[in-house]
């Protein structure tokens, strides 16, 4: 496998794995991007919450989009944790201790000139004849009721317009018309705290969104507060994880800056005061589906981006993910781990030893937490990292908590773990009415009339550990360790 290192952007990513026909495939078989190209990749590769049946797998570009004659969609490069470990080069289970490595030598990005940059060899301005994106890009939709087509791996870029700070982050983009695009942000995204800025201002604000890139740059992408606050650049991750900083270049018409080396780019501005209703274009009354598996209702006003124009590489590929699958836990949910795993670190120096963002809560609402503990004090220091946990991520909704005998990568081993060493009464944990998820459906005034308002929840806590001074009593049985290839041909691990 090449190095890290000789990854720089998504076509070099793509060559570490091109050769592996069980991490990467291409068909060209035509596909049509409504609903189809989604159906397609739920069967082959999607896994994380998508409705059963599907499965991990592979990769996958599509050379033959239907209404799109010569253009690629590729889906699915970060929909497992082996294929994301082995592009950012480090094993599966330490992954996002790479991330940790990373926070701790962050390389903030560059600005370089290039003429043209990568990201720019074909452009398409909105003031060009016939200008209109949705005939430029082929956007998928993943459901037949999906609001419209959407871009799924847009990374925005915007500036304060007060500090002059820039963020990154991924948003749920709809196609809208020629060129317009509605932006949902969820609760406390740092863009729409700087929309907001603009807007009081009357003014608005200049984004970019970056499609196609080095997966390092989308994964370091998608921290959040407190582990990356309001003024933190989040690409220095991606330098960090790279050992090189993240190019970037000026924008052609707005005052924005773009990753350099993306394989499109689109220009525009957050327009104040403009609103739009997410289906306003199909009426469907549903989004698209999201991380928790569930299809939730179109927002009825969402910020509108007005395009100014679309850069792209010759010959590019739009990169797309299917919504609930694994690719978003592994965009999500690596970051989380790195993120508690550290704060752990400085909370409880030595307790814990390795964090897992399961794919069941998308990466964002479960996590499982390995500890070892050394004397009975550890029996409460566990739960003191369990609080600590949810401290540091907001949207983090339940924890398990297991001893350093338990594969927390294998759900059978801690669901074996919670059915063996938990007693309800004794080891689970509530605590009511904090911060959430507005995207996950229980987390409703609806569904439990006591919370005050939606993204509100009850965090659990799920202690199956076993009491230190009853380790001697929770031993698993111990076998013998042999090599089985003399009796059967079988790979060890």
């Amino acid at each position: 496998m090449p190095q890290s290192t000789t990854i720089t952007d998504l076509r070099s990513a793509l060559d570490a794995i091109r050769d592996d026909p069980s991490q990467y495939i291409e068909t060209d078989h035509p596909v049509d991007p409504h609903a189809e190209l989604a159906g397609v990749y739920k069967r082959v590769g999607a896994g994380g919450t998508v409705a059963r049946p599907t499965r991990r797998g592979p990769a996958m570009m599509f050379t033959n989009v239907v209404g799109y004659p010569g253009q690629k969609v590729l889906v699915g490069l970060m929909a497992d944790r082996a294929r994301v470990a082995r592009l950012l080069g480090a094993p599966p289970h330490l992954v996002a201790r790479s991330l940790v490595d990373a926070l701790d030598h962050p390389l903030p990005p560059v600005v370089i000139k290039a003429n043209p940059a990568a990201c720019q060899q074909v452009v398409h301005r909105a003031t060009d004849p016939g200008f209109d994106i949705r005939q430029l890009l082929p956007a998928p939709t993943n459901t037949p009721v999906d609001a419209g087509p959407y871009f799924c791996l847009g990374l925005v870029m915007g500036s304060s317009p007060r500090t002059g700070h820039s963020d990154v982050t991924i948003h749920r983009i709809c196609v809208q018309g020629p060129d317009r695009l509605s932006i949902f942000f969820a609760p406390g995204r740092h863009i729409d705290a700087f929309r907001q800025q603009a807007e009081a201002d009357g003014q608005a604000l200049p984004v970019s969104i970056s499609m196609g890139l080095d997966p390092a740059v989308y994964i370091g992408a998608c921290f959040e507060a407190p582990t990356t606050p309001l003024g933190y650049d989040e690409l220095q991750i991606a330098g960090g994880l790279r050992g090189r900083a993240v190019e970037l270049v000026s924008c052609l018409t707005v005052s924005q800056r773009a990753i350099a080396n993306a394989e499109i780019v689109i220009e525009g501005e957050l327009m104040p005061g403009e609103r739009i209703a997410e289906d306003r274009t199909t009426g469907t009354g549903f989004a698209m589906p999201e991380f928790p598996g569930y299809t939730g209702p179109a927002n009825p006003s969402l910020p509108v981006m007005r395009v100014t124009a679309v850069t792209t590489r010759r010959d590019p590929i739009l990169q797309t993910l299917v919504g609930p699958g694994e690719e978003h836990t592994s965009l999500a949910g690596i970051p989380a781990e790195a993120s508690v795993w550290r704060a752990l670190d400085d909370a409880v120096p030595g307790l814990v030893t390795s964090v897992h963002a399961h794919t069941a809560g998308g990466g964002k609402l479960l996590s499982i937490i390995q500890v070892h503990k050394r004397e009975a004090f550890d029996d409460g220091l566990a739960r003191q990292a369990a609080i600590v946990a949810l401290g540091t991520y907001r949207e983090l909704k339940n924890v398990i908590l297991v001893d350093d005998d338990v594969d927390i990568f294998d759900t059978d081993d801690v669901l074996w773990a919670t059915t063996t060493r938990m007693q309800g009464d004794r080891d689970i944990i509530t605590i009511p009415g904090l911060a959430g998820h507005v995207l996950d459906p229980s987390q409703q005034p609806a569904y439990n009339p006591g919370l005050p308002a939606s993204g509100t929840t009850c965090k659990t806590i799920f202690d199956a550990t076993a009491p230190f001074r009853l380790r001697d009593q929770f031993q698993r049985a111990q076998f013998q360790d042999v090599d089985p290839s003399p009796w059967v041909a079988m790979p060890l691990g």
